[in-house]
């Protein structure tokens, strides 16, 4: 893989909070990918590059949630009380960029997109659970934008094995570059 520019560089990491780790069902572990994302967005914070740290959640009352009319309808849950926490490995930073999303995707409806624009980011390395739901319709949006993109498989996970390799194996190699988080270090070297 060619080097990344830190200059043209975020990692943008979905979800990965206290909440949704027990979503990670498979291949890794919440453990494992949050880990992993704690090693590379420290790696970008000491290059001066953005860190994005993408959480879902919506109101008390849950009125700004999605409500589709579908087969399998979206669960009404309470959310747990460290819902919104970051993963403690992330070392959340007030210099990171944090944003909130009520949907899968992290470009619709946030400043996504408006806050790596302004900082002359190109490239996004991309890592979250769920890696079909999130951190796909992320990079689908991404590539519509017109990022090129980075997707690190081994710091993301699905709440099945399967579903995971499906996205890592079909879609994400029509979207972007799949990589590991050793290649991804190695490359901002």
């Amino acid at each position: 893989m060619e080097k990344l520019d830190p200059r043209t560089t975020a990692l943008v990491l979905i979800d990965l909070q206290k909440g949704i780790a027990a979503f990670a069902g498979g291949p890794h572990t919440s453990g494992e990918v949050n880990a992993r994302a704690g090693r590379l967005a420290a790696r970008f914070r000491e290059l001066g590059a953005p860190v994005a740290l993408v959480r879902v959640g919506w109101s008390a009352d849950g009125a700004d949630m999605l409500r589709p009319q579908a087969d399998e309808a979206p669960r009404n849950m309470t959310l747990p009380a460290n819902w919104w926490e970051y993963a403690d490995e992330l070392s959340a930073a007030d210099g990171d960029i944090h944003i909130t999303k009520r949907q899968w995707g992290a470009f619709y409806g946030t400043e996504l997109e408006l806050q790596l624009r302004r900082r002359g980011i190109t490239h996004i390395v991309l890592g979250g659970v769920s890696t079909n739901i999130g951190v796909e319709s992320t990079a689908r949006q991404a590539l519509e934008l017109g990022f090129h993109q980075v997707l690190v498989e081994d710091a993301m996970s699905s709440t099945h094995a399967d579903h995971h390799r499906f996205a890592v194996q079909n879609i994400f190699p029509r979207l972007g570059r799949v990589r590991s988080t050793e290649q991804v270090l190695a490359a901002l070297a």
